[in-house]
């Protein structure tokens, strides 16, 4: 059932798309600043406020929830390993 379901995906109300499987939106923001990520959900939008650290990256997943007549969607913010790159040998 949740693959099926398309939700818009809007961060500080600009629209980045509709979801489906397999879908991933980019996006560039001004750091040092709180953010709107928001989703379309069953009755009413689910908005995920948060500060986001300039030189870092984000990333937000969208899940589908059943609801009473449709299924809506929620957001998560997902951890992230930081990546350093190995030390070049001498």
């Amino acid at each position: 059932m949740g693959k099926a379901l398309k939700k818009d995906v809007w961060v500080d109300n600009k629209c980045l798309g509709e979801t489906a499987p397999d879908v991933f939106f980019y996006t560039e923001v001004k750091g040092n600043q709180t953010h709107a990520i928001a989703t379309e959900s069953e009755f009413s939008p689910n908005t995920l406020s948060l500060l986001m650290e300039a030189g870092k990256n984000y990333f937000i997943r969208q899940y589908i929830k059943i609801g009473a007549f449709v299924g809506g969607a929620g957001l998560e913010v997902i951890p992230c390993l930081l990546y350093t790159s190995p030390s070049p040998r001498d």
